[in-house]
């Protein structure tokens, strides 16, 4: 039976399993690109999830479907089958009894490449399915890493090594496996990678979709050079391990341009090394992109079209508050305009938008930048925090002098914001003439598109929904945990958002310094909507869950 199936095509066994139409089967065809395959494209045109595509082949085929990260490859099957084939063709060998070898493939139907295995290792091949991402992660780990792993510690276990030449040259085995220690963390999708001295080892962590888990532990007489080159790679001193270093990497992985910020920090173990990663082909576009409700797109659109006055994001690190100020920035970016940033770092360099860099060790602080950028006849300003009453002052200056001011701030919602300038020391008629409009924003995690299924509310969840306005509604969507998702059930992520306007009520409250109480009153009743509130809608239309929403906002 799987062997008559297996001579039907792939485009045959989804139309007739009901996935896909067969109009959708010949737009395929006909659009995508002679060498793109036929699933990789229904997947990108949303028309199939990658789980479909597996259950389908698993069905019609009866080749099981496995999830790699339960297997550990031992390194005799990694010299079956060399990197370059297991690159190219998309496969990973998994176990071997007597002349049988068990692979893993992304395309099950792809026969050219399983007899090219059958042809190098001279075995007979048994294969099953598993999801791209799962295998290009296992590819990453056991192929790259694993390899760059013990030639580093074969390195270090000669007596002739020479530290200084070792780092810095860049076919040696240390700056290969710090390579690709940053590689793998891209291909996770990690935005941080933690490098965490302890008493007796090296501990390598990535924080994917805003988590963060151990990935490996490396020897503890590696860590000071795999700490020294990763301090060469961000121009720091290698010599001073007493004080905290920023640096900065650029670089380019698997042909993506790649931005990372570097910071150390001594502790009782070591250095501890934290890279920040800004993939630049993922950067923020438009204002469409950032996951706003409708009613929230359209307050935000209006916020930044004002001529003139200060309009603030708020959110702890790692909302995305600077993602939100550059699509704002790439809206606003027009030839007619000069709109010039004070940035601490410039995060992503933006066309036709003047960046400054603020170098505090020569005296270019946010303060001393945003006089200077006012003398340069800006429209458009943009901070990247008001952290003190210097700033502060200057911002609310320059906005009631006919500039839009856009910047951020660390308070936990819209309202607080107020009180916290005041309490800086901006005077509160200030305060109300310059204030356009506040956002308070926060990620959460998304559902896992390929796993998440119905679930049905619990009566805690239900009554979270009640108190907040949502009463009828019975069902979300939860994922159940997958090879895309890393078994989380969720993969990526997406913002929420509370979004106060300052109109004219509002400008009075501020003057008369009510206090934070009445205006949440006031948002309450002009139905704009909480972090809570917009966060449960999310939920509502199965794009997240609440354990989610209220990890990141209050039940207030």
């Amino acid at each position: 039976m799987a062997a008559k199936a297996g001579r039907k095509r792939l485009g045959d066994l989804l139309v007739e399993s009901g996935v896909i139409t067969p109009q959708q089967l010949e737009y395929a065809l006909t659009e995508k690109s002679k060498e793109e395959k036929l699933g990789d494209f229904l997947i990108k045109k949303n028309y199939l999830t990658e789980q479909q595509l597996i259950e389908v082949l698993e069905f019609q085929l009866g080749i099981p479907h496995i999830n790699l990260n339960q297997y550990t490859i031992s390194p005799d099957l990694l010299q079956l089958i060399p990197a370059e084939l297991a690159k190219r063709a998309n496969i990973m060998p998994v176990r071997k009894e007597r002349n049988k070898l068990f692979i893993a493939m992304a395309d099950p139907m792809d026969y050219f490449a399983i007899e090219e295995v059958r042809m190098a290792t001279g075995c007979q091949i048994e294969t099953s399915i598993a999801a791209k991402d799962d295998l290009y992660r296992t590819i990453t780990k056991y192929y790259d890493l694993q390899e760059s792993m013990d030639a580093a510690l074969s390195d270090m276990a000669t007596s002739t090594i020479d530290m200084q030449t070792d780092i810095e040259r860049e076919d040696s085995p240390i700056v290969r496996l710090v390579n690709q220690i940053i590689a793998n963390g891209v291909a996770q999708r990690a935005s941080d990678i933690h490098f965490d001295p302890q008493e007796t080892e090296l501990r390598v962590r990535y924080r994917v979709d805003g988590v963060l888990r151990t990935e490996r532990s490396l020897p503890k007489n590696m860590q000071s050079v795999v700490l020294a080159r990763i301090k060469i790679m961000g121009n720091l001193n290698i010599t001073e391990n007493r004080i905290p270093q920023d640096g900065r990497i650029k670089s380019t992985i698997n042909f993506r341009p790649i931005d990372i910020r570097l910071s150390t920090l001594p502790t009782v173990y070591g250095e501890k090394v934290v890279m920040r990663i800004l993939d630049l082909a993922n950067a923020v576009n438009g204002i469409e992109q950032l996951d706003f409700s409708d009613q929230n797109e359209a307050l935000f659109r209006s916020m930044i079209a004002h001529p003139n006055g200060i309009v603030l994001i708020t959110g702890p690190t790692g909302s995305g508050k600077s993602s939100t100020l550059y699509a704002a920035l790439n809206e606003l970016n027009d030839d007619g305009v000069n709109i010039i940033t004070v940035e601490d770092p410039v995060e992503y360099q933006l066309a036709g938008v003047n960046q400054i860099q603020v170098k505090e060790e020569v005296g270019l602080t946010f303060a001393t930048g945003l006089r200077s950028i006012l003398r340069q006849d800006p429209d458009i300003v943009m901070i990247g925090e008001i952290r003190d009453l210097e700033t502060a002052q200057i911002a609310t200056r320059a906005s009631l002098t006919g500039h839009l001011v856009l910047s951020t701030l660390h308070t936990n919602s819209a309202v607080d914001s107020i009180s916290r300038l005041q309490d800086m020391g901006i005077e509160s008629f200030l305060l109300s003439s310059s204030l356009v409009g506040i956002m308070a924003q926060r990620l959460v995690r998304r559902n896992c598109r390929d796993c998440s299924e119905i679930y049905t509310f619990t009566e805690y969840e239900l009554a979270i929904f009640k108190d907040n306005g949502i009463p009828d509604i019975t069902h979300g969507r939860k994922g159940r945990g997958c090879a895309a998702c890393n078994f989380t059930g969720y993969r990526g992520r997406m913002a929420i958002h509370e979004i106060l306007p300052v109109d004219r009520h509002v400008k009075e409250l501020i003057i008369h310094e009510v206090g934070d109480q009445k205006i949440r009153e006031y948002m309450k009743q002009q139905h704009f909507k909480t972090l809570l509130m917009d966060g449960l809608q999310k939920v509502a239309t199965g794009q997240t869950t609440i354990s989610e929403i209220l990890r990141v906002a209050s039940k207030e």
